[in-house]
Formats: C-alpha cells, sequence, structure tokens
C-alpha cells in the first residue's frame, strides 16, 4: 500500500516489508464479480405457487405465479420473479 511517512512517499506489504523505491512501482489491483445462480422453478413445483394480477411483457395475459429469491446482499430487497400462466414467459419484477 502506498503511504507518506514524514513527508516522504512509501510502500509498504503487510508482511512488514517496505521501500521508498518507487521509480518502478506498478500499484495494480484485479477485483474478480461472481455471478450468482438464479433459481429456477420447475414445472411440478409451479403450481403450488402463488397466483398475482400482472400483465405479461410476452402475451398480455393478466395473471402470473411468482416466487421471491435474495439474489444480492442480504440488507438488500429480494427479487421477485413472475412465471406467465398462459405462456409460461419468465421476468424479474424490479419495484
Amino acid at each position: 500500500m502506498p503511504k507518506k511517512e514524514n513527508g516522504k512517499k512509501s510502500l509498504s506489504c503487510s508482511c512488514g516489508y517496505k521501500t521508498n523505491k518507487l521509480e518502478l512501482a506498478i500499484l495494480k489491483e484485479t477485483i474478480t464479480k461472481k455471478d450468482k445462480d438464479v433459481e429456477v422453478i420447475e414445472k411440478g413445483e409451479l403450481e403450488i405457487l402463488p397466483i398475482t394480477q400482472t400483465e405479461c411483457p410476452k402475451c398480455g395475459n393478466r395473471e402470473a405465479r411468482f416466487w421471491l429469491v435474495q439474489t444480492r446482499a442480504g440488507d438488500e430487497p429480494e427479487t421477485k420473479f413472475l412465471k406467465c400462466t398462459k405462456c409460461g414467459h419468465t421476468w424479474r419484477d424490479y419495484d
């Protein structure tokens, strides 16, 4: 990590290594994002899900079954998934 002590710039590591030679220093950070799998509801399980009144964006049907999944951090709201009772189209509700 870059540091400034007594007006002098230096690099130090958590292992205890320190250096003032900054000419060849390259600071680089790599962040990897892990995609989460979306839970899929099988046809047999679909029949037990509740039905709500909403419009299917694909066919215009006014009924869909829905379920909730925690797709983000625990302090954020759940994602509502809907599946049309007529055409089977599945989509997310971001409200």
